[in-house]
């Protein structure tokens, strides 16, 4: 670290460790403490939480969203979403909401990858146009929600670097830090079941390294006898109070849906 001497006066020395501390404040967090170890087990978790998760092929869902506010006001959707399963690469899926009226026909198509940046559309009926949400986008709330467009993309194992942290509360605690542009997040903490690998809660922290939002997942179901999926999800941010469930009303994986029914150009004739 630079020290004062006879030819730097005090004020700028001041100026060189403000310079200092803001490189650091938007360079992320450092995981440099965590050893390799640590990596090889995180990454073995995360390989294992996939694979536990994959082989679906297609799935269509019926969902409640409902939005709260600090004060205890809050608003329902109803919405479904359908997903397609993409052999060496993220998943396609497509998000349609239903319910109020004033917002009936938008759909927001997500295509996640592996080694490049997602590709997300969102469909607004009132305008009659769709948009594309830009990479630095990624990190605002979805339709107001206390989830974000990067919420929504499948968990692919190469798009963090995973660092197993030990067992808490039956869990396995895994720090993923994401390896890809303009995420919001600087770690997200992740407690996996210590049977099944299914992801139970997520901390998600801000660029500054400061909790902003708790996923918690429950009421997992054994889906054709195969594939577990928790049936309520409930994000609430830290630091404003607000929270967004999310719970299934009805799931059908192995649903036989097309690929082709993934596709910017037939987002506006969903209904």
């Amino acid at each position: 670290m630079l020290k004062p001497n006879a030819k730097m006066s005090h004020k700028l020395y001041l100026l060189f460790l403000f310079i200092m501390a803001s490189v650091q404040l938007f360079a992320g967090e450092d995981n440099s403490q965590y050893t390799e170890t640590m990596k090889n087990q995180g990454l073995d978790l995360a390989i294992k939480r996939k694979k536990m998760s994959s082989g679906w092929h297609s799935g269509i869902g019926e969902y409640v969203m409902t939005l709260r506010n600090k004060n205890g006001g809050q608003s329902t959707r109803e919405l479904s979403i359908s997903e397609f399963e993409i052999d060496g690469d993220g998943n396609k899926s497509l998000t349609l909401f239903n319910v109020p009226a004033d917002i009936r026909g938008t759909a927001f198509l997500n295509y996640s990858h592996v080694h490049s940046a997602d590709e997300q559309w969102l469909f607004l009926p009132q305008l009659k146009r769709t948009k594309r949400i830009a990479s630095k986008n990624k990190s605002g709330p979805f339709m107001g929600s206390e989830f974000s467009y990067e919420d929504l993309s499948s968990f692919e194992i190469d798009k963090y670097n995973h660092f197993y942290m030990g067992e808490k509360n039956s869990h396995f605690v895994v720090a993923a830090f994401p390896t890809y542009d303009h995420s919001g997040y600087s770690r997200i903490v992740n407690h996996l079941d210590i049977k099944n690998f299914q992801l139970m809660k997520a901390e998600y922290f801000d660029r500054k390294g400061t909790l902003l939002k708790t996923l918690t997942l429950s009421d997992y179901r054994h889906i054709n006898d195969k594939y577990w999926r928790a049936f309520r999800m409930e994000m609430e941010n830290n630091q404003t109070g607000k929270s967004t469930s999310m719970i299934v009303n009805q799931l059908k994986l192995q649903a036989g849906l097309s690929e082709n029914m993934f596709r910017k150009d037939t987002m506006s004739r969903q209904r």
